[in-house]
């Protein structure tokens, strides 16, 4: 037997035309981002709205040297597992260090393996992935260069590359 949803009065009535109209168009929103229907969820985790900035920095066939320009992409979700996040141009990577700020500034950083993309209808790509492990940040590593004035290029202005013996991993 279904049971009916229960029905949320998001905005206070007021009688005005302006307020229904208002309420009219949220609701109508709100029912396009989540609709009611009794698909069961596939997904093993439960994933959390993460609307937040991603720093994510290519890595090499190593898994560990830095390899190439970070791009900043913009979140959707976070499990425990993975993450999926939204960005403008395809990404030539597909394992990468994802660098999210926590508190006070820290930043948690993880390896991904960016395993499924697509083109969405407005010109942007939707991506995700799966985490692989908890690593130090590239965006820590450079923060702390700064604060004790290590200059984090090379002699010859370039970036330089982390061995695997400078990446910290958390297993």
């Amino acid at each position: 037997m279904k049971l009916p949803m229960p029905q949320i009065d998001l905005l206070e009535k007021r009688g005005s035309g302006a307020a229904d109209e208002i309420q009219a168009r949220v609701l109508g929103l709100l029912t396009a981002l989540y609709p009611r229907n009794d698909l069961v969820e596939r997904r093993r985790d439960n994933r959390y709205p993460f609307p937040c900035l991603i720093h994510l920095t290519p890595v090499g066939r190593d898994g560990h040297s830095l390899d190439g320009e970070e791009v900043v992409v913009v979140g959707k979700h976070l499990s425990e597992h993975g993450l999926g996040f939204y960005h403008p141009a395809p990404l030539p990577h597909r394992r990468m260090i994802a660098s999210l700020e926590g508190s006070r500034g820290h930043w948690v950083a993880f390896l991904i393996d960016v395993n499924w993309c697509r083109f969405t209808k407005d010109g942007w790509y939707e991506s995700g992935g799966r985490f692989l492990q908890a690593v130090l940040s590239p965006q820590e590593t450079a923060e702390s260069e700064e604060a004790r004035g290590v200059t984090p290029v090379d002699a010859a202005g370039q970036t330089p590359v982390l061995s695997a013996a400078e990446v910290v991993c958390y297993s």
